[in-house]
């Protein structure tokens, strides 16, 4: 028996999201903590990463089965909240409230309050401080907010509690922001991946993320698939694509690892990486930047790849350790990359 399954097309996101981390993603550890009813579906589904569905005739226990998060009707006083912990503690600059497939079922209003606790867990005597007042919805919908505040959005929060009013469902939560790491203390003799996403390492620009965005690059662990990494759409004329990612903090490269996990009749045929030392450069890349950045420093030069291999470049092969402060990754001519890693240390 067929099953109809939808989905929605993909949404330009607003500028704020551009090369941020999405801190309530279940896939880099975000979980749900508590809800005040879960009845037709479970909070955790809301922080799922991939988009929402809707399934036709798909049924269960306590009626129709909706990918996200949903509370039964409320009838008596008071709303619905939940307590989600992120997935590292970050900074927030905003959030996507998402509502897609929900139509009849989705909350009028919501808002968002946040916390900082360095051990443990909020509990009842924990003081929130609301960061996106109470807000409308609107059915099946993308709901982008920044943080109004800008004072609150270079805060660093460890949890969120997300209040509906007075009930209903949403099919995703987006948090977007940066990780926090504290820098001072790792030693200048230890080797840290100065990548990584959770270092502060970020995707600021890329020439093309058809299937997978440049995020994934620099995510834990190895991909689990093919969609978990970037890859780029098939190039039908000149050129080659490319990534352009932010170290969590300026240092020497020791070490370079590039992992195609996955990727078999689609990898690179080739790559070579670039460096630059741009302290000024905190947020995203201007054009001026992408345009110069032919002239970066070359790391490394034409390397050939192998299908879902870990290659690995040690100091013998690295043309120059830096000091650098972003990267560019080009690949020949398109293709997909599960991960990158750049050990080295801090400058």
């Amino acid at each position: 028996m067929d099953v109809a399954i939808t989905t929605k097309q993909v949404i330009r996101a607003p500028e704020f999201t551009r090369g941020k981390v999405n801190l309530a993603s279940a896939r880099l550890g975000a979980a749900a903590l508590y809800s005040t009813d879960e009845f037709f579906a479970p909070v955790e589904r809301m922080l799922n990463d991939d988009p929402a569905v809707f399934i036709d005739d798909k049924y269960d226990d306590h009626g129709k089965w909706m990918d996200g998060w949903e509370s039964r009707r409320k009838r008596s006083p008071g709303h619905d909240w939940a307590v989600i912990r992120l997935a590292v503690p970050g900074s927030i600059d905003g959030f996507d409230i998402d509502t897609s497939f929900f139509t009849g079922n989705y909350p009028p209003a919501a808002s968002i309050e946040a916390i900082f606790e360095d051990d443990g867990d909020p509990d009842d005597e924990s003081d929130w401080i609301e960061i996106l007042p109470q807000t409308y919805l609107e059915p099946d919908e993308h709901h982008f907010h920044q943080v109004a505040d800008a004072e609150m959005r270079k805060r660093v929060w460890t949890h969120l509690r997300v209040h509906i009013y007075p009930d209903g469902g949403i099919a995703r939560l987006r948090v977007y922001g940066e990780a926090h790491f504290d820098w001072s203390r790792v030693t200048a003799e230890e080797e840290v991946d100065l990548a990584y996403i959770f270092h502060g390492g970020r995707a600021l620009a890329w020439s093309d993320a058809h299937y997978g965005f440049p995020a994934k690059l620099i995510s834990p662990g190895r991909g689990v698939n093919m969609g978990d990494g970037w890859e780029t759409a098939r190039r039908r004329g000149p050129g080659h694509d490319w990534a352009i990612l932010k170290l969590g903090h300026a240092g020497t490269v020791d070490r370079v690892i590039v992992d195609t996990a996955h990727f078999k009749g689609n990898y690179p045929d080739r790559f070579d990486l670039l460096g630059a030392f741009m302290p000024d450069h905190v947020g995203s890349l201007s054009d001026d930047d992408i345009v110069a950045s032919v002239d970066w420093t070359p790391i490394l030069k034409d390397r050939k790849l192998q299908m879902d291999h870990i290659h690995e470049y040690h100091a013998d092969t690295i043309l120059d350790r830096g000091p650098f402060t972003h990267l560019r990754l080009n690949i020949h001519p398109d293709g997909g990359v599960s991960r990158v890693r750049v050990m080295g240390h801090k400058a």
